[in-house]
Order: C-alpha cells, then sequence, then structure tokens
C-alpha cells in the first residue's frame, strides 16, 4: 500500500472522509447564518431581503446542512431506516443529540429566511400553489415576524452551538487523544465563521452582485481577516496543549505535524494554502484589485478549501493515535 493509500485506509480509521464533507457543510451554514444575523442588526440598512450577502445566506444555509444530513443519511449501514434516529432520541448520545440539534436550527431556520424574504416567496408562489395554501402560508409568516427579534437570536444561539457541536461529535471519540480535545470546538467554531464568510462573500458578490464597496461587504471583509488569526492561534494553543500534555497526547501532536503525508497536508494546504495565502494576497494587493470578480472568487475559494482541509485533516490525523 503506497503513502497515500495509507494515509486514508489504517486499522484505527473509524470514520472517513464523508464525516469531514459533512462537519465542513454543517460549519459552513452555522458560520453563514452568525454572520447574516450581525448584518441584518448592525449593518445593513433598509430591507435585508435586497443585501446580497443576506441573499447568499438565504442559500448557502439551507444547502450545507439538508445537504450534510443526507451524506451522513446515505453513509449510514442502513440508509432506509433512517427516520428511527430522527424520533428515537438518546440523550446519553452525542449523535443523538446533534440529530435534535439540526431539525430544531432547520426548522428555525426556514421559518427565518421565510420572514425575511416574505415577498419575494409569495410572488414566486402566486399560480404555482393553491390561493388557499398560498394565504396559510403567507398568514404564518405574518405571525412569525411578530417574534422575529426572539427568533433571530434563538436561530444565532443555534447556530452558534452547531458550529461548536461538529468539535464535540469528535471529540466523543475518546480512544483518540487528538480529538478528545476541549480546544476543537472552539477551532471549529471558528472555522465554521471563516467558511460562513467566504462562503457568504463568494456568492453575495459574484452570484448575487452586492457591490464590493458596500457596507456589508466591507465589514464581512473586515471580520474575516481577525477570525482567521484567531484560528491560527487556537491551532498553535491545540497542538501546543497536546504537545506539553505528554504521552499519547504528545505522541498524537507529532504523527499529525511532525511529518508525512498529513502533515504536508497541514502544513502546506491548512496553514499556507488556506490561511497565510489569503491574508497575503488580501493584505498586499491594491484596493481595486481586491475588488475584482476574479480576485475574490480566488481568495474565497482558497479560504474555503483551507477550512476542507482543516475538517479532513483532523479527522483523519486525529484517528492515527489511539491510547
Amino acid at each position: 500500500m503506497n503513502g497515500f493509500e495509507s494515509a486514508f485506509h489504517f486499522d484505527s480509521l473509524v470514520w472517513d472522509w464523508i464525516i469531514a464533507v459533512y462537519l465542513f457543510l454543517a460549519g459552513m451554514s452555522a458560520g453563514a447564518v452568525m454572520i447574516a444575523i450581525y448584518l441584518r442588526r448592525k449593518v445593513i440598512e433598509g430591507d435585508p431581503a435586497n443585501n446580497g450577502i443576506l441573499k447568499a445566506m438565504a442559500w448557502i444555509a439551507p444547502f450545507g446542512i439538508i445537504v450534510g444530513l443526507l451524506i451522513l443519511v446515505f453513509h449510514l449501514t442502513k440508509p432506509l431506516e433512517f427516520w428511527k434516529i430522527m424520533i428515537y432520541f438518546n440523550m446519553n448520545s452525542v449523535m443523538s443529540m446533534g440529530v435534535i440539534l439540526f431539525q430544531v436550527y432547520m426548522a428555525v431556520l426556514f421559518v427565518w429566511i421565510g420572514v425575511l424574504f416574505r415577498h419575494q416567496i409569495i410572488n414566486f408562489c402566486e399560480g404555482k400553489l393553491p390561493s388557499g395554501l398560498l394565504d396559510f402560508v403567507d398568514g404564518i409568516l405574518i405571525k412569525a415576524k411578530e417574534i422575529n427579534n426572539p427568533l433571530e437570536l434563538f436561530l444565532g444561539f443555534l447556530a452558534l452551538v452547531l458550529a461548536a457541536y461538529t468539535g464535540f461529535l469528535l471529540s466523543a471519540l475518546k480512544t483518540y487523544p487528538m480529538l478528545n480535545n476541549p480546544v476543537l470546538p472552539i477551532l471549529f467554531l471558528f472555522s465554521s465563521l471563516s467558511s460562513g464568510a467566504a462562503a457568504s462573500l463568494l456568492f453575495g458578490i459574484l452570484v448575487f452582485k452586492e457591490p464590493v464597496n458596500s457596507p456589508s461587504v466591507s465589514w464581512v471583509h473586515g471580520f474575516e481577516r481577525p477570525v482567521v488569526l484567531f484560528e491560527l492561534f487556537v491551532l498553535v494553543t491545540f497542538f501546543t496543549g497536546l504537545i506539553f500534555s505528554g504521552g499519547q497526547n504528545e505522541a498524537a501532536a507529532w504523527n499529525a505535524i511532525g511529518g508525512g503525508f498529513w502533515s504536508n497536508w497541514f502544513w502546506f494546504g491548512v496553514v499556507l494554502i488556506g490561511m497565510l495565502l489569503p491574508l497575503t494576497l488580501n493584505a498586499v494587493s491594491p484596493k481595486e484589485v481586491r475588488h475584482n470578480g476574479g480576485f475574490i472568487f480566488v481568495v474565497t475559494l482558497l479560504s474555503l478549501v483551507g477550512v476542507l482541509m482543516l475538517r479532513t485533516f483532523i479527522l483523519y490525523a486525529g484517528q492515527m493515535t489511539v491510547v
């Protein structure tokens, strides 16, 4: 077995790359929602339904959580029995608690998006749905608008918990010292914000034509840099803590970053391509270049690839060393 094959297939491997994609999509959804909520409350003036960043969120957030769950369902041993985990809950299971979180998050997310884009949704559905059903839906959205403030705050809390949960899910694997780490949920929270910001900029500007000099784009740009820097700091804390703990914790850290396939994946993929390169390009490029569509596409794509590579690295490298 060559180096590439052995990196993705080894005896202690339990969860494979499919779980990494699921963690990435769920985190991106949560990050986009947290950013959109702040923009709507503090930055955007006028009707938020006209804002390109919020339009992007309205597609990214449901897409991320729905596709992520579909990936999880089809990855089950018996995918046709997925409905059982939706109704039979085990409060001692981290996975079962996650299913509850996803269900509540999705329900609140769709209601909130419906309130924000009520006029567009009703106009689009006119003539396509029975008028009685349309009036019923419209009535629900009007009622929901009356409680939009607590609904929005609750959604923000759920998104925060979801972003951190993707880290808690892995930390439940107690026999793997690199994964059973209290810093992991914090790392995944900030990587979720990073991917949510990158995806919102990518689709908000290039697909939904939000002006590059708008207040919302400027805020996300300004927010993205410190988030990536703090993500780097948390990564340093993560591995420093493992190394100073000694024993199998230290062995897990050096197995991950001290040489070999996953070490190269981390240093060149996660750190260099996913973090340092976007930060450097944004720092040294002239303003007119930063506002170019091609530049935005490249930088945001690098950030998204970096977050996906981070999740994949943590998942695989974390399962190489067992207590």
